[in-house]
């Protein structure tokens, strides 16, 4: 199956994209893994991209565009995909419209998490992540540590990101609305489509993406 992933900051794209990827045995390709291999490996797109990153810049499309196109030649991505982060904007998904025509392939499916926004909100601004090493993530509400402000592992420093707080999380939903979402449109005036509600736990979503995955199969 060929399928990009789509939904607001704090709608758990990442966690679900890792399971439905395992479950459908097709690569999980994430915009923030494309930035992060291609600046490891000194790629010339790679040097691009770090040139805007280091000075709080926006990487333009088409290095976005070029970087995804790479890793869509790959040879694991030749009978199947899940896209997380990409496309992010129209011109994005234009793109790789043209791209899979060229391939004379498409796309079996958008899946598309919906979470309200207040969730959202409460869901990133209470996150709060392990200063020792940053692999321990806690949450005030669904997830507290032992002791507030500790780690339960390693007794490192809990601490919130500065993008994380209520103000900026507001900031980037706008940000998503206005860019991200009409590639949702977009999708829907093809048929591509699917909408499922990310409140639940991570199977009980993961379940809910497989049976919408399964009826867009015939699209």
């Amino acid at each position: 199956m060929r399928i990009v992933l789509v939904g607001p900051p704090g709608a758990g794209k990442g966690t679900q994209a890792q399971y439905l990827a395992k479950n459908l045995s097709i690569p999980h390709i994430s915009t923030g893994d494309l930035f992060r291999s291609n600046i490891s490996q000194g790629t010339a797109l790679g040097r691009k991209a770090q040139e805007y990153t280091s000075s709080g810049r926006l990487v333009p499309d088409e290095v976005t565009i070029a970087m995804a196109k790479d890793r869509l030649e790959e040879a694991d991505a030749a009978e199947g995909f899940l896209l997380d982060g990409f496309p992010r904007n129209l011109g994005q998904a234009e793109a790789l419209d043209a791209y899979l025509r060229d391939k004379d392939v498409t796309l079996d499916g958008v899946l598309d998490l919906e979470v309200p926004e207040d969730e959202v909100v409460k869901r990133i601004a209470g996150r709060r992540l392990c200063r020792k090493d940053g692999a321990h993530v806690y949450h005030v509400s669904y997830n507290p540590p032992k002791t507030e402000g500790v780690c339960d592992v390693c007794g490192g420093e809990l601490y919130q990101r500065d993008d994380d707080t209520e103000d900026k999380v507001r900031v980037r939903l706008e940000v998503y609305h206005s860019e991200t979402e009409p590639i949702i449109d977009y999708y829907k005036a093809q048929d591509l489509v699917v909408t499922i509600s990310a409140l639940g736990t991570v199977d009980e979503v993961t379940r809910r993406a497989m049976e919408a995955l399964g009826a867009a199969e015939s699209v």
